[in-house]
């Protein structure tokens, strides 16, 4: 499923996304810069995160309390390899059954769990993106 919008469209997208997702392990690709973080924060209101949702590029993992879920955002653009994602406990926090939104996963393509949802982002001339949304079984 494939997309084109603007910056003002983000919550309708958020919505579509959320829809149209098999599962609670969301995969971030695209460049530096396209939006990741800031979709992410959209879906993480839609999901029902009261607290502001920040950047975890240092911390590798932020967690969020939900009514009755939470939710971990990862960001794993400064690890140097799988090691670094496994010394944080990532096998846990996908099997937890709760939300994981990752941001760079192909830094950890090895630890993925077969059943998720692969979201590209791509940045347009006209400053439009596209999102591209692929569920993995």
């Amino acid at each position: 499923m494939e997309r084109t919008y603007s910056v003002s469209e983000l919550p309708e997208v958020a919505g579509m996304v959320l829809k149209n997702t098999h599962t609670k392990t969301l995969l971030f690709y695209g460049a530096m810069g396209v939006g990741k973080t800031t979709l992410i924060k959209e879906l993480a209101k839609k999901i029902g995160v009261l607290d502001e949702l920040t950047s975890p590029t240092f911390s590798l993992v932020n967690e969020y309390a939900l009514e009755k879920d939470k939710l971990y955002h990862f960001d794993f653009y400064r690890i140097k390899n799988e090691l670094e994602a496994m010394d944080i406990g990532i096998e846990e926090y996908l099997q937890s059954g709760h939300w994981n939104l990752i941001e760079w996963p192909d830094k950890i393509v090895g630890l993925l769990p077969q059943t998720s949802t692969k979201i590209e982002l791509r940045k347009n001339d006209n400053g439009t993106r596209t999102i591209n949304l692929i569920n993995k079984k």
